[in-house]
């Protein structure tokens, strides 16, 4: 593998988060299509408004006031913690990983981080660790595992469509 600068390395990662989150994005909107129920990213970031204010738990997110702009800044969180996750997957696979991408990493590092809603997420918004305060705790954990499982692949998909434009 030839090796590459660092701003390189950021840079691919960079896109692999982006490309990673686009094709979750996609998975998100077609189980929306068919009625399944999904986040609200407007939450997210109305919880990741919430923290400078020193509120880092609630019990319903939903009935917590709003903040300004919490769509906007719901959608900028979602994609910068796809770039940080495509960032673990190269820290944990290496760049050779992500010159030469295989799915299996990609998938490991997309299933491991379903930790990220089960142990912060879900408990920070109200629904308790891993989902348990939900009215359908055992559903909304299964999706929230295919959604990342989904994530993996767009991990892998998005490398190697860089490693191939890259070449």
């Amino acid at each position: 593998m030839d090796t590459i600068s660092p701003l390189e390395a950021l840079a691919r990662i960079t896109a692999i988060g982006i490309g990673a989150t686009v094709v979750m994005d996609a998975w998100l909107l077609l189980l929306q299509r068919l009625g399944v129920p999904t986040l609200h990213f407007g939450l997210v970031g109305r919880w990741v408004g919430h923290l400078p204010r020193g509120r880092w738990f609630h019990a319903a997110i939903a009935k917590a006031p709003p903040v300004r702009h919490e769509r906007a800044l719901g959608w900028f969180t979602h994609y910068a913690v796809g770039i940080a996750f495509a960032a673990l997957a190269v820290a944990l696979h290496g760049v050779a990983w992500a010159q030469s991408p295989s799915l299996l990493p990609a998938l490991c590092v997309g299933v491991l981080t379903v930790a990220a809603p089960w142990l912060v997420m879900q408990p920070a918004m109200g629904a308790g660790i891993a989902a348990r305060r939900t009215p359908t705790p055992w559903a909304n954990r299964g999706r929230s595992l295919a959604n990342h499982a989904v994530f993996g692949v767009g991990l892998y998909l998005a490398a190697a469509g860089i490693a191939w434009a890259t070449r």
